[in-house]
């Protein structure tokens, strides 16, 4: 195919909103640069950038039924992802007494965007193939297995906020697949249970304590509400229109913690104001559009449910980001997709866009 007739061939509303969203994350970053008189945040997150929009482009050629249709390929990459995440055990750094980056040079690798991505594939090729016996309670059973295995892994890294987004994609397919109601309700109680035991015997104090001032912010004022209380000051002050790049003062003065990353939405809030907040929801929304359309009117089970698991997987961290920076959800150390500084957040974004590019196009 000729490479012209196939970018016009590609949803340019979904690449219009993804490269939108990516262009206020850099505003963002711009503004950081300014405060900590260095732009190098910036300059390495457009590099990341412009490679993942050439990567979309390239992954979006590779015919997708040459995977769909391929077991074997499915599942040699979800074990590649199964040993990478143990590898993070044994060779990644020790930072800030926790390992759960692969240091390559001056860049830092975490394989758990690839594992979401590949969590999708696996989850979308097994219920293609089943979704007429899931009343079956085997199959409920054996897909959870794929999906708890990196949570067990993520968790120990400790990353609690993954593996959220990870249980959300497994139960969202679950769903989207038909389970019974019945079901559904089990397996409901039987997460109850499950948080019942990670509370009692897995959770770190720090985890715990999140919660805790979630529930209680009041309880520890200066150390476990502080992100939070920076947050609200820095998208309180923010008004209509914001108080302009470079001029609000809890990113300028560093009182907003983590800005490039967990609370870059505050950023965008306090200097952007409500209509900066309004645009950046308003391209997240056309993104979920064009995802959701292509669930809706896919020919093949793979496309609908690869399509439904990428949605759950960028909505539910985007919630749960944005709900962090307001302060309705704990501080659980999640990106807000295709925003946040970070090559990982970033190429494996547009690496999943792109493999949904080219379902479009096979199904056009």
């Amino acid at each position: 195919m000729n490479l012209l007739n196939h970018i016009k061939k590609l949803d340019f509303f979904l690449i219009f909103s993804a490269v939108a969203l990516s262009v206020m994350g850099m505003i963002a970053l711009y503004s950081i640069g300014l405060s900590e008189e260095s732009f190098s945040l910036l300059y390495r997150q457009a590099g990341f950038f412009i490679a993942s929009i050439f990567l979309m482009i390239f992954v979006s050629l590779f015919d997708n039924r040459n995977i769909r249709e391929n077991s074997a390929l499915i599942l040699t990459l979800y074990f590649l992802c199964i040993v990478a995440l143990l590898g993070i055990f044994f060779f990644a750094p020790e930072i800030r007494g926790i390992k759960s980056w692969y240091k390559i040079g001056s860049l830092s690798f975490n394989p758990i965007e690839i594992t979401k991505i590949s969590l999708i594939i696996i989850l979308a090729k097994y219920f293609s193939k089943r979704h007429v016996e899931l009343y079956k309670i085997k199959h409920i059973i054996l897909s959870g297995i794929y999906a708890f295995i990196p949570s067990v892994l993520i968790f120990l890294q400790p990353e609690f906020g993954s593996v959220m987004v990870i249980v959300a994609i497994w139960v969202g397919i679950l769903l989207v697949s038909g389970i019974r109601l019945k079901d559904f309700i089990l397996l409901c109680f039987a997460s109850l249970i499950a948080f019942g035991v990670l509370w009692s015997f897995l959770l770190e104090p720090y985890q715990k304590d999140r919660i805790i001032n979630f529930v209680n912010p009041e309880e520890d004022p200066l150390k476990g509400s502080w992100n939070r209380d920076q947050a609200l000051i820095a998208i309180g002050s923010g008004g209509i229109l914001g108080k302009g790049i470079g001029e609000g003062s809890q990113v300028q003065n560093k009182f907003l913690p983590e800005p490039e990353t967990d609370f870059i939405f505050s950023v965008i809030a306090e200097e952007m104001g409500l209509v900066g907040v309004t645009a950046l929801l308003s391209f997240f929304g056309i993104l979920f559009w064009r995802i959701l359309k292509v669930a809706l009117e896919a020919r093949s089970n793979f496309t609908r449910l690869f399509a439904t698991g990428l949605s759950i997987s960028i909505f539910f961290q985007m919630l749960i980001n944005i709900g962090m920076n307001l302060g309705i959800l704990p501080v659980i150390g999640l990106p807000l997709p295709l925003v946040s500084y970070g090559g990982n957040n970033i190429v494996f974004a547009f690496l999943a866009l792109g493999i949904l590019q080219n379902m479009i196009i096979t199904e056009s």
